[in-house]
């Protein structure tokens, strides 16, 4: 793959997600799996998503919800394991119609044709497995976080920090996963250490351009942001 695309794609989607909170590592992965299988966008984009993830979570740790992040990160690092190995396993097509699926969810969430209901405390461990092996086979975990968070009421850096947070203990376990299944080759990892620098970069850029957007101004970025991922994984599956 083209460096400079792999390089843009990764500002763009650190940019996304410090922005709207969420979207830009699934609209990572999607346009990845234009150019490779599923399994080596997820693979690939992992660590630099989780290098991503840290820095968010380094730069708002004072906003993260830690009732929320520590049970559901105890979930989701085993669970993000599992999901891990079932996609060194799993078909090509299937894979890309988690995508489809996963993506049109997402979309279907944000313009209120469907509102899942969120776990209650006690069910974050569980809902954390879950949800873990659901960002290790489609990267489209920000839906079901995204619903969890909004419900505990957290909304801007609060919001995106305690999300980093999850995401960090999400990547961590898939990663173990894809290296133990061959998936993560020394190719893979320059390419990655390249798209983390990207990523870096579009979270910096982002950053600034948060502050100065109002709170529905974010939520019509994170709905562009669904239906540009719904294309992509539609394209995909064609």
């Amino acid at each position: 793959m083209e460096i400079g695309l792999l390089l843009l794609l990764g500002w763009v989607a650190g940019w996304l997600t410090t922005v709207a909170g969420l979207g830009g590592g699934v609209f990572l992965i999607l346009a990845l799996s234009l150019r490779m299988s599923p399994a080596e966008a997820l693979a690939l984009s992992s660590p630099a998503l989780l290098v991503g993830n840290l820095h968010r979570w380094a730069v708002g740790r004072d906003e993260v919800d830690r009732r929320i992040a520590w049970p559901f990160a105890l979930g989701a690092l085993p669970g993000s394991a599992l999901g891990g190995l079932l996609v060194v396993a799993m078909p090509t097509a299937v894979l890309q119609l988690l995508l489809v699926l996963t993506s049109a969810l997402a979309l279907a969430r944000a313009l209120g044709w469907w509102l899942p209901r969120p776990p209650p405390a006690a069910a974050l461990v569980p809902a954390g497995a879950a949800i873990g092996a659901m960002a290790a086979t489609t990267g489209s975990a920000g839906l079901a976080i995204g619903a969890i968070l909004q419900s505990a009421g957290l909304s801007g850096a609060a919001y995106v920090a305690t999300a980093a947070a999850t995401a960090v203990a999400m990547h961590v376990g898939r990663i173990a996963a894809y290296g133990f299944g061959g998936l993560v080759t020394g190719e893979t990892a320059l390419l990655s250490a390249a798209l983390a620098l990207a990523i870096l970069a579009g979270n910096l850029a982002g950053g600034r351009v948060r502050k100065r957007l109002s709170a529905p101004a974010c939520s019509r970025i994170e709905l562009g942001v669904l239906f540009a991922c719904v294309a992509l994984a539609l394209a995909g599956l064609a």
